[in-house]
């Protein structure tokens, strides 16, 4: 199974969304516990699929969430993109402990993007063959979303007011500028700030 566009059980979705020390900080009903450890074997799944990890490893521990970015909680949550970090540790079969980050990108059901930092080494699946550079990380995400959605490039294309030689190039090597991501995030039904950030745009950017 592709670690991109991976299905999500409701379980590993709510655990993923499960975020008391950010949303309830002050109320005074805190959220229904989540059990957090249904995260274990779905991590240590995707973590076996890629070719190049050491299965005596495995992700042994973790803790609630903390969302990088949420998408609009107005729009449709079949829709909505999410990017959540959760900590944690890893552990090998002699007992050798490191500690563990996922960052975890999905919408309604399916997994968008998945990296992992394991001590100071940052792992995520591979995409091009060996040899050839891996497409831009908005690409991919670009892509995915599109996918999901069931826009063709051509029909993105026309929606955006964008050639589909941009979309192309959009889609495999280059970050948009400012213009693209308000144009994207209205065909995408996203908010253009989760876009920009997505892009890697902040506020102030002018490209």
């Amino acid at each position: 199974m592709e670690t991109a566009n991976r299905a999500l059980t409701a379980d590993v979705i709510a655990a993923l969304r499960y975020w008391p020390g950010v949303l309830w900080v002050g109320q005074k009903n805190p959220p229904d516990p989540v059990d957090v450890t249904v995260l274990l074997p779905f991590f240590n799944e995707v973590l076996q699929d890629l070719p190049w990890w050491n299965r005596d490893w495995k992700v042994d521990r973790v803790q609630p969430g903390l969302p990088a970015e949420t998408g609009d909680h107005r729009c449709d949550p079949a829709v909505r993109f999410t990017e959540v970090s959760i900590p944690g540790t890893v552990v090998s079969g002699n007992g050798e402990s490191l500690p563990f980050v996922a960052k975890v990108g999905f919408t309604g059901d399916r997994l968008i993007r998945f990296q992992a930092k394991i001590g100071d080494v940052v792992i995520g699946p591979a995409v091009a063959p060996a040899g050839q550079p891996e497409p831009h990380p908005f690409g991919r995400m670009l892509a995915g979303l599109m996918n999901l959605r069931g826009i063709p490039v051509g029909d993105m294309a026309r929606a955006a007011g964008l050639s589909t030689s941009t979309i192309h190039m959009l889609r495999r090597r280059h970050n948009p500028n400012v213009l693209q991501v308000r144009l994207i995030a209205r065909v995408l039904d996203m908010s253009e700030a989760d876009v920009r950030v997505i892009a890697g745009l902040d506020d102030g950017s002018t490209q």
